[in-house]
């Protein structure tokens, strides 16, 4: 059964880079075939955020074929070495629907009082209605993407008449200091499985394979400092 604040928008993007974080530190890039959970949920903390809740992707249907194009990139280079050229393999056109909920955070109840599921959703459909709050990232910063409410009947998709397709073992998404079990920051892995050119996600607690990353603290908030009253929002 659909979560009553669940949101669903049109995702959209003419590059996208939805790469394994392994493979980030440098070299070379290759995009995997889908967007990762991760990615998806930044996609909805950019359009409307609060440490309040957490945001949970349940699912991205995939509209527009596989489409890759390679770029040579400079990066960045550190300390004295010269910069080298790196070969980026990104997603071209790329094209989605997606469908996210949002719960409250456990780990928070230091929030408690901004608790309002109806003001939170309201003003999440707003924020989709305007594209965003935020830049939307596709990945990577260089990958623009585009947001937008969903709207009159079903597009067709590329893999629509498609049955079930295997990706192995798949990068899912971050714990940061103040999600899962708090306190640390923990990488996930999944093995996602795509039909009809629907991918529905696993909840973050039920990826198999999980590795801890390092300890992380919760970034601590307070009224006057980082953090506004419910009176000062809601006068």
């Amino acid at each position: 059964m659909d979560n009553p604040n669940l949101v669903t928008f049109l995702l959209t993007g003419r590059f996208a880079l939805f790469s394994d974080p392994v493979t980030r530190v440098g070299g070379e890039k290759c995009s995997y075939l889908v967007p990762t959970y991760e990615a998806l949920k930044g996609v909805c903390e950019s359009i409307y955020w609060k440490p309040t809740f957490q945001w949970h992707v349940d699912s991205v249907r995939v509209l527009n074929p596989f489409q890759s194009q390679s770029k040579g990139i400079r990066p960045i280079s550190l300390g004295d070495s010269p910069p080298t050229l790196s070969i980026y393999t990104y997603l071209r056109d790329v094209r989605y629907e997606v469908r996210a909920h949002f719960e409250w955070n456990p780990l928070r109840p230091d929030l408690a009082a901004d608790r309002n599921e109806d003001k939170h959703f309201c003003m999440a459909k707003r924020s989709i209605e305007k594209g965003g709050r935020r830049d939307i990232f596709l990945g990577t910063r260089e990958c623009q993407g585009y947001v937008e409410p969903l709207e009159g009947e079903r597009q067709a998709g590329a893999f629509d008449a498609l049955g079930e397709m295997s990706f192995g073992l798949m990068f899912h998404g971050f714990d940061y200091g103040d999600e899962g079990e708090g306190g640390r920051m923990v990488a996930r892995f999944w093995y996602p499985k795509m039909r009809g050119g629907v991918i529905d996600f696993c909840r973050p607690e039920a990826c198999p394979v999980r590795r801890t990353v390092k300890r992380m603290a919760p970034k601590a908030f307070a009224v006057g400092q980082n953090l506004r009253s419910v009176e000062e929002e809601c006068p």
